[in-house]
């Protein structure tokens, strides 16, 4: 929209007025109620054009002048809307413009049609939408110039967010007072977040809403489990009072800090209850952001909710410098609209205390924003000032409308401030002096908007002196009373989706076999629809060959390859009512080409997932790609196994190694969950690990990190051998009363040995074997030495026994490392009458892989059983890096200690 364009606009204007619908609904809207000249042409003068061009820029950048910061109250002048930036002077200000038909105010003065756009934008809210959708900002264009005076609170809408207000201020007060210096991460400053959550679960009511699932860091946690989730006081007073008085500790729960627990609750609305829960966890800012989309889509799914998603709603809660900064935030947004991992819009608040810990804003990004990272997705934002209550409160009304008319991200950024340091025990002023300084004489938001109600009349100054003491009154009851008696912890309820499973015992992993049987019939149905596809569908030409061997594998004609064992798990468990969820970069197909859990046509393109066809009516077959994060994918895998256990969840990294990008999900929520916050997972990890020379990144799946967080039994690490205990394993991750994570070092080079295959019935009338005994050696007696392995080194290892024609050495195969079974290792050990040596082999380093887990386990077996052996190693030496770069060196590396395995110890 330019001078240079004033014909091409008459053209459109002309082909307008012949047809209102030929032209886009931009120029439609630009062209509706314009006065035109006599002769019929629009009379657009090149003034005309420029005011469009100001009152665009304002729609499009007056946030930049918005009266944001309520420490000043003040906005910089920005370049984006200076006059002369449109051709415009101070001697226009009184000239008459048409163009303001567009605002509403045709044939208003320059000077009207700036204050206009100046109170619809440049207020105590305002929004960031240039870049978003042309129908969005049409939205929102409405939002902000038509329906500006028709939001309003009523009097007990205000009364009501008044006593939000004032319940943050009295908690943190009297936690302030009675708990000095301790840390609570105090909400003061961004105190309005409390009447904006209240609000959000009241409209959200009435807009469909049945739960609301959030996440968010530290920051005014205490306040939103006490004030917003109900989290009874006395518990949040034991928080803080210590563990000391926590009566009757549960069994293996070691707690976490207060500021990091979750919880859930109902609130009543005149639109029927709503649910709200707040995730746990750790510190690690913003990872618990895919946690959250995770649980909410495995609770979608239990609302049978898929289509629209409306019924549960995501709330994320991020700081500042956090938001601006984590990689993970940008993973999360990038999963917003991909098929495998929508949830239909998320709400994002920002709490801008603009600071992070010590670190201000210009050291703490390059964007002018905190929220600039969500214009990835053109995503809009809402900025408000944080001291304007009903403002606050107005933002979250257009937010949680506009999620569920659009079903997309939108932002709310309340930039606010902190009034204390970090943590209540730090002292800001040594980094930010002049900051707070203006926050030691800034009035709170109580003080503020109590004011403001008494002097409008919506509550009279007795109200508001009263209600907040009556808080504290009521606070310090409270807190005498839990000072004489603490509360119980309560264990975690197995309802909804838990309902029927219980919390393991240590017993569960002391040789119990675990029933994963199925009919030898119906499991050679299965693997027979496996090669088939329907009719008229075009295979690859490549694929003809795998759909025949399937057919024959079904037949007994040819021995089962992992890939289909991996198959045949995930249908028999379909057939039996569990559904399956299996999610990566590339795991449709699979990195190396083993899987094909869809085939594509080749001439169409449709994928055909052969899978679905089995008892379609009932469960889920779902394999999606997934984006290239591990970080946010793993988390959101671990958010859906965590809401939903009926599901056998898995993920599977390209390479093991890759795993570690998503370190933060495996040690904080994977592998200490269930002893932090009592939350459980039965999340699967395929994590592909084998040493073939590939090089450093693609040999190791770190499995001695694995063993490292391995402790209560709270994960199950396992390095297979067959395609039967794949199978096995995975069947009896559901068929089990108890959920458990498993990491499987699963393999590479074993997809397709000619000697890692298992057959119809291993797999129909098997089980899960923790350890696999030597049964190709007769002669026990024979036996001097016994190497115990792990995944493919066996047959490596084997290869090389059979060309020595070696009987006195017995290979075991350890398939599960940890669970340690015990007593299966003791058995095998005693078959062995002349043994003289036990040795550990692996491929990793010494310093990797399992040795420096199993060698204590040995060890006090040894002493337990009162043996008289040590842990012999053969293996590579201690490395900094997992694996050789050459295959060369690999080679001859690998060689070597597998001849040292049997000329070591004769």
């Amino acid at each position: 929209m330019n001078r240079s364009n004033l014909e091409y606009i008459e053209g459109l204007y002309l082909q307008y007025k012949s047809n209102p619908e030929s032209v886009t609904t931009d120029w439609k809207k630009f062209f509706e109620g314009f006065e035109f000249a006599a002769d019929g042409s629009m009379g657009l003068s090149e003034k005309e054009l420029d005011v469009y061009n100001l009152i665009t820029a304002y729609r499009n950048y007056g946030h930049f002048e918005a009266q944001l910061d309520p420490l000043t109250n003040t906005a910089s002048p920005s370049d984006q809307l200076a006059l002369t930036r449109f051709h415009l002077k101070d001697s226009d200000l009184d000239q008459k413009f048409q163009i303001g038909s567009m605002i509403g105010k045709p044939n208003a003065t320059l000077r009207e049609i700036i204050q206009h756009v100046r109170n619809c934008y440049c207020g105590k809210l305002t929004v960031q939408c240039a870049e978003a959708l042309p129908e969005v900002r049409n939205w929102f264009i409405k939002e902000f110039e038509k329906e500006n005076a028709h939001f309003k609170l009523s009097a007990s809408q205000k009364k009501s967010a008044y006593e939000s207000v004032a319940r943050a201020e009295s908690l943190e007060k009297f936690i302030h007072t009675r708990y000095v210096g301790t840390k609570r991460f105090s909400i003061e400053g961004g105190d309005a977040l409390l009447p904006m959550l209240e609000f959000m679960v009241q409209k959200g009511a009435s807009l469909q809403v049945e739960e609301f699932i959030l996440g968010m860091a530290h920051r005014g946690r205490v306040n939103v489990l006490a004030n917003f989730m109900g989290k009874a006081l006395e518990y949040i007073f034991a928080d803080f009072n210590g563990p000391t008085e926590l009566l009757e500790p549960l069994e293996d729960y070691d707690g976490d800090v207060k500021y990091h627990l979750g919880y859930t609750s109902t609130k009543e609305t005149p639109n029927g209850p709503v649910q709200v829960s707040l995730a746990y966890n750790p510190s690690h800012l913003e990872a618990v952001n895919p946690v959250v989309l995770g649980m909410v889509r495995a609770a979608q799914r239990r609302k049978k909710d898929t289509a629209n998603r409306k019924k549960v709603v995501p709330v994320l809660i991020h700081g500042d410098a956090a938001f601006a900064s984590q990689g993970v935030g940008l993973e999360t947004f990038q999963m917003a609209h991909v098929k495998g991992y929508t949830v239909g819009g998320t709400v994002h608040i920002v709490i801008d205390n603009q600071v992070g810990f010590t670190t201000s804003p210009e050291n703490g990004r390059s964007s002018h924003y905190s929220s600039d990272v969500a214009k990835v997705l053109h995503t809009p934002v809402l900025h408000v000032n944080g001291d304007d209550a009903e403002s606050c409160v107005r933002a979250m009304d257009m937010a949680i409308r506009y999620r569920q008319e659009w079903g997309r991200d939108i932002v709310i950024t309340i930039v606010c401030y902190r009034r204390f340091g970090h943590n209540e025990g730090d002292e800001p002023a040594y980094t930010q002096p002049l900051m707070y300084e203006l926050i030691k004489k800034h009035p709170t938001l109580r003080e503020i908007y109590g004011k403001q109600l008494v002097r409008e009349g919506s509550i009279d100054q007795t109200f508001y002196d009263s209600f907040y003491q009556e808080k504290m009154d009521n606070l310090q009851k409270i807190y005498e009373e839990t000072k004489k008696a603490s509360p119980k912890i309560k264990p975690f309820k197995f309802e909804g989706f838990w309902n029927g499973l219980r919390k393991a015992k240590p017993s569960d992993f002391e040789n119990k076999p675990v029933d994963t049987r199925f009919n030898l019939n119906k499991l050679k149905e299965i693997c027979f629809k496996m090669g088939e596809v329907p009719s008229g569908f075009t295979p690859h030409p490549k694929l003809i060959k795998l759909l025949e061997t399937r057919k024959s594998m079904s037949q007994g004609k040819e021995a089962l390859d992992w890939g289909t064992a991996e198959l045949l798990s995930y249908g028999t468990l379909l057939s039996e009512g569990t559904s399956v969820r299996l999610t990566g970069q590339d795991c449709v197909r699979g990195t190396f080409t083993h899987r094909h859990a869809a085939l594509y046509d080749a001439k169409t393109g449709e994928a055909y997932f052969a899978l679905d066809q089995i008892n379609g009516d009932h469960v889920e077959f779902c394999v999606y790609d997934s984006i290239l994060s591990e970080y946010g994918v793993l988390g959101f895998e671990y958010g859906n196994a965590t809401c939903d256990p009926t599901f056998l969840t898995l993920w599977e990294a390209q390479f093991g190694d890759f795993a570690n990008g998503a370190q933060i999900i495996i040690d904080q929520f994977l592998s200490t969950g269930e002893a932090k916050w009592m939350q459980m997972s039965g999340l699967v990890l395929l994590l592909p690990h084998g040493y073939e020379g590939q090089g450093p990144e693609h040999s190791s799946a770190r499995l001695e990190r694995f063993l490292q967080l391995a402790a209560q039994n709270n994960i199950q690490v396992a390095n297979l051998t067959t395609p039967a205990q794949i199978y096995h394993s995975l069947r009896r991750q559901m068929k089990r009363d108890f959920r458990k994570p498993l990491i499987i070092m699963s393999p590479k080079s074993l997809l397709r040995h000619p000697r890692a295959v298992s057959t119809l019935e291993e797999l129909a009338h098997g089980q899960f074997m923790e350890i696999i005994p030597d049964a190709l050696l007769k002669d026990t007696k024979k036996v001097k030495n016994v190497i115990f392995v792990s995944g493919k080194l066996y047959y490596e290892l084997l290869e090389e026994r059979e060309k020595r024609q070696d009987e006195t050495t017995a290979l075991v195969r350890m398939e599960q490392i940890y669970p340690f079974a015990t007593q299966q290792v003791i058995d095998v050990i005693k078959t062995y009458s002349g043994l003289k040596n036990v040795i550990w082999a692996q491929e990793e380093p010494q310093n990797m892989g399992a040795f420096q887990h199993v060698y204590f386990k040995f060890k006090e077996l040894f002493k337990t059983e009162k043996l008289k052996f040590d842990l012999e190693y053969i293996g590579r030496p201690e490395r900094s890096s997992p694996a050789a770069g050459s295959i060369y060196r690999h080679k001859v590396e690998q060689a070597e200690f597998i001849k040292n395995a049997f000329e070591s110890y004769k």
